[in-house]
């Protein structure tokens, strides 16, 4: 008995052997317009069975759900986990969606070895595939009635949702409001799992924080248990032949309205923690961030950083998105200023903390004509603390803050964030220390522990605490200057 188990195990392994050479060869030849427009990233063998293992006990008669399934990775990864089980399920029955039609004919040869595999181990395995888009069809208002799920497996695909689009329509009318495809997916499927069912995924980081995948996340941990986390801290490790840039992390959830008071988490690097929920997502923050303290000296720093005592509330300041949006002004920009322009300060004027304007020969727009509309979208002259809310791949740091004195109304571009005071400017010392704080490497850090994308949003800037005003006066007289200077007075107020 124990060889013929040992083959079975054996198959299936090679069978996620086929299909991982099936991916390598296929992905490169996948039109790259169609493969961006469904958001197309095949899986990985060794991913796809961190995955598969993820699950826990496997119920008997196994229901399992893999929308977008692509070429089968993720469904044999399942399979093989569960016949490695010293009691593998009696039977194993699948639902795969794939809307590429190209992709469900190499989808369907991998179930049906799937099938001979299986019943070769004494396991009833059978299957269906569903060539039709997962959301629309879930739209279906019969299928939330006649179809359950007790295990699901995605690696769903990853493109925005317009507002207008019959996908947002379709999500609206199950109760669900997102704006991305993978959290589109996560939040159908979780909606299809039976209670106690457990769903595995791979997805982008960026549901973790964030103003527009709020809803996504108070659906998410209103009807599951967070249980696991990995993290992928590599921006191209999960996908890595595919060019993905994408912060990547697997997380699993289990049907049911009550929170395990632990939850694993582990990253690529070899980290790997317990950690009590709380720690993960705090218990007073209305916006339900979803932070990964994915070791003790990040769990250290989040109490040091957690410990200051300021919202912005506290210190009467605001942080608003720049309100010039240059498409929308392109009969008012200027190369160059002028007496009836303002300047119109963009990211790349900020360097080294301060801003260089105006660039020669820069290729956006130095300044910006005055007229009544764009007279409404100046601030008045002050002192400001910039920041940008799209840092490169190439930078080092997430969060790249700069102080800008303008002696005169100005602009701000919309890819800029801007502390300011109902408005106005900011006293001298209070903006030197508050571009410090935000510029030092204990809050890039921290922020990381939360922020898996490039994009830094005013609500994240909201979210942090901060020192005292006492305390940002100090650093603002210390002025100091160079990352380490910086980091050595910030440290001394953590």
């Amino acid at each position: 008995m124990g060889s013929i188990i040992g083959k079975q195990k054996q198959d299936s392994r090679s069978i996620s052997s086929r299909a991982d050479k099936i991916r390598r060869e296929i992905s490169p030849r996948l039109d790259s317009k169609r493969r961006a427009a469904l958001g197309q990233y095949l899986t990985p063998e060794p991913v796809a069975a961190d995955m598969a293992a993820m699950f826990g006990e496997l119920p008997k008669e196994v229901r399992l759900l893999d929308a977008g399934a692509g070429i089968g990775s993720l469904t044999t990864a399942f399979v093989t986990e569960a016949l490695s089980r010293e009691e593998p399920p009696r039977s194993i029955l699948v639902t795969a969606f794939e809307v590429d039609p190209t992709l469900s004919e190499l989808l369907s040869q991998t179930l049906d070895e799937c099938r001979v595999i299986c019943n070769e181990a004494d396991v009833h395995f059978a299957h269906r595939i569903v060539e039709d888009d997962y959301i629309l069809h879930s739209g279906e208002p019969l299928l939330e009635v006649v179809e359950r799920f007790n295990c699901v497996i995605l690696n769903p695909p990853y493109g925005k949702i317009k507002s207008t689009s019959r996908w947002r329509r379709s999500l609206r009318s199950q109760g669900i409001e997102t704006v991305n495809l993978y959290s589109a997916f996560v939040a159908l499927a979780l909606n299809q799992l039976e209670v106690d069912g457990e769903l595995v995924a791979i997805t982008p980081r960026s549901f973790c924080n964030g103003p527009y995948y709020q809803p996504f996340r108070e659906h998410m941990l209103g009807l599951s248990s967070l249980e696991h986390l990995y993290v992928f801290e590599a921006r191209n490790k999960a996908f890595k032949d595919d060019a993905v840039l994408q912060e990547n992390v697997i997380f699993k959830l289990r049907k049911g309205e009550h929170q395990s008071p632990t939850v694993r988490l582990e990253a690529d690097c070899g980290d790997a923690r317990e950690v009590p929920f709380d720690e993960v997502v705090h218990s007073g923050d209305k916006h339900r961030f979803i932070r990964l303290p994915l070791s003790t000296d990040d769990a250290a720093l989040a109490n040091r950083v957690q410990a200051l005592p300021c919202t912005l509330v506290d210190l009467n300041l605001k942080v608003s998105t720049g309100r010039i949006v240059d498409f929308r002004r392109r009969d008012e920009l200027r190369k160059d200023a002028g007496q009836t322009t303002a300047p119109l300060i963009y990211p790349a004027h900020l360097r080294d903390g301060g801003v260089s304007w105006p660039i020669a020969g820069f290729k956006k727009s130095n300044a910006i004509e005055i007229s009544p509309r764009v007279e409404r979208e100046l601030v008045p002259s002050g002192r400001y603390v910039l920041a940008k809310r799209f840092s490169s791949k190439e930078e080092k740091r997430r969060i790249v803050v700069s102080v800008y004195e303008a002696d005169v109304p100005a602009a701000f571009d919309n890819k800029l964030n801007f502390f300011h005071r109902d408005g106005s400017g900011l006293p001298g010392l209070l903006a030197l220390g508050l571009a410090a704080f935000l510029n030092s490497t204990a809050t890039d850090e921290y922020f990381r522990l939360f922020s898996g994308h490039t994009q830094v949003n005013a609500t994240d800037l909201r979210n942090l605490y901060y020192p005292s005003i006492e305390a940002l006066e100090w650093l603002g007289r210390a002025a100091p200057v160079g990352q380490e200077a910086i980091d050595e007075a910030v440290g001394a107020i953590l």
